[in-house]
């Protein structure tokens, strides 16, 4: 079982882009599961078409541990299996402790067990590594490989050198490797350069650049992912593409994040602060 986490910044579809992808995986035949590290809970909303998916917090707070699998855990598109892991009581409580809470109940109830006979296991990761809480899936080694969400914008790629800074911190006592980047285009000027560049400075890959295209947000709107709503457009080939681009990836690093000046340097070099 390979157990993934995906980071970025806050709004950079890193969501969008997750379920897009194991639904590529799903289609290939693949057994997946998603969990939800977002206290919006918003990790598996396309892969359930909507419907709303009780969190693990939520149901912990009304059922105390008096908790089944089936409680938490919902099937969706094509057989993969969500989980929101949610959040405190707003203004209670830092939401990392989500993360740890859901991840430890998930084992207690065998999720991750033989019997399930899952090929993956997709972290959906909230935004940039802020707290202990939010880093725990590289931190106890709940996830080995790591993909991070970027496009070309200036926020977007620091939020993922600061990712780097994290991993590289956990990788240097543990599993957890970097995988490669992901663009989900802005349309930057010279954006997919700017990222295969930021990549290498890196030591990475820029595993696959995502066009932006309008058929993403129809298909949200009709709380489906791509290949669900529309799969006979070419953007639904990008996810799968991007999803085989995941399958057979063998390149995963310790990254080697940059100095504040150096990316500002990068920036310059490619003409954003023209």
């Amino acid at each position: 079982m390979r157990k993934i986490a995906i980071y970025g910044k806050g709004g950079i579809g890193k969501s969008t882009t997750t379920q897009n992808t194991v639904a590529g995986l799903a289609e290939m035949g693949k057994r997946v599961m998603i969990v939800g590290c977002d206290p919006k809970a918003d990790a598996t909303r396309l892969m359930l078409g909507g419907m709303a998916q009780k969190t693990v917090l939520d149901t912990m707070r009304e059922e105390g541990e008096d908790v089944e699998l089936d409680d938490v855990m919902k099937e969706g598109f094509k057989g993969v299996r969500c989980v929101e892991s949610g959040g405190p009581e707003p203004g209670v409580g830092c939401a990392g402790r989500g993360i740890i809470t859901s991840i430890s109940l998930l084992e207690q109830l065998g999720a991750y067990d033989d019997e399930h006979e899952l090929d993956y296991v997709f972290y959906d990761v909230l935004g940039d590594v802020v707290c202990g809480g939010f880093a725990m899936p590289i931190r106890e080694g709940k996830a080995e490989e790591i993909y991070i969400v970027l496009s070309g914008e200036m926020m977007a790629m620091y939020a993922a050198n600061n990712i780097s800074k994290g991993i590289r911190k956990y990788a240097e006592s543990g599993k957890v490797r970097l995988g490669g980047l992901i663009c989900n285009s802005r349309k930057v000027d010279r954006e997919e350069e700017l990222i295969r560049a930021f990549a290498e400075r890196l030591g990475t890959q820029m595993l696959y650049f995502v066009p932006r295209d309008n058929i993403v947000q129809k298909a949200e709107i009709h709380r489906k992912t791509v290949i669900d709503y529309s799969p006979d457009h070419p953007q639904a080939d990008h996810y799968r593409n991007l999803a085989k681009a995941i399958e057979d990836n063998d390149m995963f690093v310790i990254p080697k994040p940059m100095t504040q000046d150096e990316l500002e340097s990068l920036l310059m070099e490619y003409g954003l602060y023209d």
